[in-house]
């Protein structure tokens, strides 16, 4: 594995690459690594010759009272875990590399960033279409990968993609879990024992919502929200920033649920906040 920081060598590096005739697929992350993102670089590994995974925590898209300076940052850890995960390629640039004195220009979200996420998080999006579309350019990948856990996100790049013409295939990879059936995450990290306890009402709500959809033919929004509000609140510790519903496409709330809408919910359990997410579908497992 190259272990790369400049950005001059990054590109040396694809070029070469390029010249062998390898495909590019790309994992970008905020290292602390766990195997959710190691999950995405297998995926990678199984569809492209090169996987370039970077590692960069964008100060971009941390508002004033989020935690940018406390974010989990074990270089050497990751560098292990993307070593052994298969990666060809581990860039770690600086902040001085990616927003040098005198940027000027970033990607706004549009009206796709005023709700969710977007609404307890104002910027947020921006940063993060603001950095991606920047690794974009720097790595040029043919594909790109990411997790279904931040779907706002992921449904922004994919808009990003289409609407400036990105020559690259997304990859979206199912949310990888722990076996209490919480979503992996590096916040998890910050959870106490007891927090962690709490924090399993996540999947368990939306293993709820899905269940009466699936299996009571429970298709109103309203009554599947308030069942995702029920259990969350059934669990000490829990503090419910949101439960939703939304179509998939613009994430625009739905009063209806058909397959392919998404339940999202985002609480704060102790300091450490978490999402997470479930598609509408008869055939993909829950939480």
């Amino acid at each position: 594995m190259e272990s790369i920081t400049d950005i001059d060598d990054l590109r040396a590096a694809i070029r070469a690459r390029r010249a062998r005739g390898d495909s590019i697929g790309f994992v970008p992350t905020m290292g602390a690594l766990h195997g959710g993102h190691m999950g995405l670089a297998a995926v990678a590994r199984q569809r492209v010759a090169c996987v370039v995974m970077s590692i960069f925590v964008n100060p971009l898209q941390f508002g004033p009272a989020e935690d940018f300076d406390a974010y989990p940052r074990p270089r050497d850890a990751d560098v292990a875990a993307a070593h052994a995960g298969g990666v060809d390629i581990l860039f770690f640039p600086t902040a001085d590399a990616m927003y040098p004195a005198g940027r000027a220009v970033a990607i706004s979200a549009g009206d796709l960033d005023s709700r969710w996420e977007g609404a307890a998080r104002p910027g947020h999006f921006s940063g993060v279409l603001t950095v991606v579309a920047k690794l974009f350019h720097l790595v040029a990948p043919d594909v790109a990968f990411f997790g279904q856990k931040d779907i706002q996100q992921v449904t922004l790049i994919r808009a990003m993609v289409r609407d400036l013409d990105f020559p690259i295939a997304l990859v979206i990879v199912p949310t990888v879990r722990d076996a209490d059936g919480l979503a992996l995450s590096s916040r998890n990290a910050y959870l106490s024992p007891e927090e962690r306890r709490a924090a399993v009402a996540v999947p368990r709500a939306l293993r709820a919502m899905l269940a009466a959809w699936r299996a009571r033919g429970v298709t109103d929004a309203g009554m599947l929200e308030a069942l995702g509000r029920e259990v969350l609140g059934a669990t000490p510790g829990v503090a419910i920033e949101y439960v939703g519903v939304a179509e998939p496409d613009r994430l625009e709330p739905v009063s209806a649920v058909a397959s392919g809408s998404v339940a999202m919910i985002a609480v704060r359990v102790g300091r450490t906040r978490l999402i997470d997410n479930v598609i509408f579908d008869r055939e993909t497992r829950g939480p």
